[in-house]
């Protein structure tokens, strides 16, 4: 990874499907925010006078009649007859739908376009089964409005063409699948424009979880097609060097006779599943009206095609200290996110303090005294508020307050002070976030030593969400039968842990002596033991978490066999929002997210019949499964667990998923443990042989 100031990504977060438009003299990007819920971020746009510098906005988009709209997927815009606004979103909440919202502003506020929550293209349209999901708008020459869309298509036929109703905006005419054959290789996003006399009708293809992912593209002499392939496909894939990493689901911008392709490309180090993705600008160059050149992906971007009004960043690349900085090692990455890295004015690259406790700092160095007007901070997430002040300083000892957001309830990127003053020094502090779980992480702070003016000036809305529960950093759960009465007659078991409370019994568990290794323990045959305490807000959203336990299964099945539970799978169906520890044979062996993407198996599956000391911990940034004291896998990832109705459960999952075999004691951590804690833990909590119970 180059650590050189860039223009690639453009946008400081995850944001992946973007469209991007130019009204009036402001670039809008609509984009599906990333690295939550499976791609179920807050509906956001972000808009820019120069294409360097972005600032975010969390639309407010009205709900459905009958709950919350949490998918805001591949979302396009659309300039009507009328003059009006128009956005459309995929949702797959109420069935895989495009809806449609109006406003007399690219930003909002939204208004419904149908109140019945009727979608303007529907699931199963224009054939039964077809998902209407990622449609793109494209208006003809000659004034009509069509669409494109589809998912999956490889699975279900070809992409779909059909034209809006341009009186209505809310319902589609003449629609019709594109037979498969004209689109070779294709998976989602059709984005159609035109170059002369030919439709080009671009895509993506393979997969957008791994480094497959890539964009290819027809042509035809209508907006129905039929369709020919292009020469020189795929016209943009991951590059050699892998800086360009799965990119795909394109828009186009453009400008004059200059086309630039904006798309979505994987996170480094790429957090599992590939739902972190980061969004780029390349040039893209056609040979003649009907064959694109393939499109060289850059960490620099498009340089300066518009005249930008932000002065210098006094900033850049000045030297930065931190308090902690987070030192990633797995089996794939060995990756320091540095303090410098804060103000390298670099969107691939970002601050994050070496752990989740709070509070953490960061120091830039100026390099001499300066006058200071305005500090401009890009959080790690754009869509969450984060608590901090803001001190400067002219020796770097004493301190004064630049800013004051200790209590801070709104999100934005970037999070902007204004204060004149003269300082070398500059000191952040991060008190607070409003998900559990987030680190203290900057993609880029900037300084200035003029005001300048912003386009829009829109704030987010406050939220009402209270600030996150921070770990106790304590074991919440502790079970051990060593000195528990053998026999199924026990009907709950206390918790040593710090949680406190009762296990009760449900199903078959009794309290077994294992004959071969003469090893006391509960028995699982078809049963499960639940805590009669709420699952606690430490253990929500991204929070860290360690559960160890000592079990023999004696058959090792493919699916199932959970040993713990603690989050609801229904609140939110969506992967990442659910995990728990398992022990079985499939793709969540060891640890299931609910979706294969992102479930995390065994590499080497242990042994069955066989005692083994099994550790799933996370630390929030890495998830990682030892057996008897060894590394078997890891993975970056991003959690958004769901604990509001969940209950903590031992040998079973929230829908069963019964465990079936011994278990001899339990450990639950809110916070990740040190491969130095786990092998002390393996030491320390070994099973010991036991005299045989007396016959009864």
């Amino acid at each position: 990874m180059s650590n050189l100031s860039t223009g690639n990504p453009i946008l400081p977060g995850y944001y992946a499907d973007p469209t991007i438009k130019k009204f009036g003299d402001i670039y809008y990007i609509y984009a599906t925010t990333d690295n939550e819920m499976l791609a179920s971020g807050a509906p956001t746009v972000w808009y820019s006078k120069d294409l360097k510098n972005w600032y975010n906005y969390t639309m407010e988009i009205p709900s459905f009649t009958a709950k919350p709209i949490t998918n805001f997927w591949a979302p396009d815009i659309v300039v009507g007859n009328d003059g009006k606004y128009y956005l459309y979103f995929g949702n797959c909440e109420i069935g895989c739908n495009i809806y449609g919202y109006v406003s007399d502003t690219p930003v909002g506020p939204w208004k419904k376009l149908n109140e019945n929550d009727e979608p303007v293209i529907s699931n199963g349209y224009p054939r039964e089964g077809f998902p209407s999901l990622d449609a793109q708008f494209f208006r003809d020459t000659d004034g009509k409005i069509y669409s494109y869309w589809g998912t999956w298509v490889h699975y279900n036929g070809g992409y779909a063409v059909g034209e809006l109703n341009s009186a209505t905006m809310k319902n589609m005419m003449n629609s019709k699948n594109i037979p498969l054959s004209q689109t070779p290789e294709p998976f989602e996003a059709a984005y159609m424009m035109k170059k002369g006399n030919k439709y080009i009708l671009m895509y993506s293809g393979a997969s957008c979880h791994d480094e497959t992912y890539n964009v290819r593209y027809s042509y035809s002499d209508s907006p129905y097609g039929p369709f020919k392939e292009g020469l020189n496909n795929p016209i943009l894939s991951t590059n050699e060097d892998k800086t360009t990493h799965g990119p795909g689901h394109h828009s186009v911008l453009e400008d004059g006779k200059d086309y630039y392709i904006v798309y979505h490309k994987h996170d480094y180090p790429m957090t599992r599943g590939g739902l972190a993705r980061q969004v780029c600008i390349d040039k893209m160059i056609f040979e003649n009206d009907s064959t694109i050149a393939k499109v060289i992906t850059t960490s620099s971007g498009i340089g300066e095609i518009v005249k930008s009004n932000v002065p210098e960043n006094i900033a850049l690349n000045a030297r930065a200290a931190a308090l902690s900085y987070y030192h990633l090692q797995s089996l794939e990455h060995d990756y320091e996110y540095k303090p410098d890295f804060a103000t390298d004015d670099n969107n691939a690259t970002m601050w994050k303090a070496g752990s989740n406790a709070l509070p953490q700092d960061l120091t830039v160095d100026l390099g001499s005294v300066k006058p200071i007007k305005r500090v401009m901070t890009q959080f790690e997430f754009a869509s969450y508020y984060y608590q901090y002040t803001l001190e400067y300083s002219t020796d770097g000892k004493n301190w004064q307050l630049y800013a004051d957001k200790s209590k801070n309830r709104t999100s934005g990127s970037p999070m902007i002070d204004d204060k004149n003053v003269t300082a070398r020094f500059l000191k952040l502090k991060v008190l607070g976030t409003e998900k559990t779980g987030l680190y203290a992480a900057v993609w880029n702070i900037k300084v200035y030593s003029e005001l300048f003016e912003l386009p829009l000036q829109l704030e987010n809305k406050k939220s009402n969400t209270e600030q996150a529960a921070v770990s106790s950093h304590k074991m919440l759960i502790d079970i051990d039968v060593t000195n528990e009465k053998y026999g199924n007659s026990f009907k709950s078991l206390p918790n040593k842990g710090s949680l406190g409370g009762v296990f009760t019994k449900t199903g078959d568990v009794k309290i077994s002596w294992d004959k071969e290794d003469k090893i006391k323990a509960l028995e699982f045959v078809n049963g499960a033991l639940m805590l009669d305490k709420p699952v606690p807000k430490t253990l929500a959203w991204n929070s860290s978490y360690s559960v160890a336990v000592w079990v023999k299964n004696p058959e090792v099945a493919k699916e199932g066999e959970f040993l713990a539970s603690w989050c609801d799978r229904s609140e939110n169906n969506l992967a990442n929002s659910f995990n728990a520890l398992a022990y079985n044979s499939g793709h969540y062996g060891a640890a299931p997210h609910l979706d294969g993407h992102f479930d995390m198996k065994y590499n080497k599956v242990p042994e069955q019949n066989k005692w083994h000391h099994i550790v799933l911990t996370f630390d929030g940034v890495v998830e990682k499964i030892y057996i008897d004291g060894v590394l078997d896998n890891s993975q970056n990832m991003m959690l958004s667990s769901a604990i509001k109705k969940a209950k903590i459960i031992i040998g079973a999952s929230d829908i069963g998923e019964n465990y079936s075999g011994f278990m001899a004691s339990l450990k639950m951590y809110d916070y990740g443990l040190t491969k130095d804690e786990v092998l002390n833990l393996l030491k320390q909590t070994a099973p010991k042989a036991t005299k045989e119970p007396s016959a009864k």
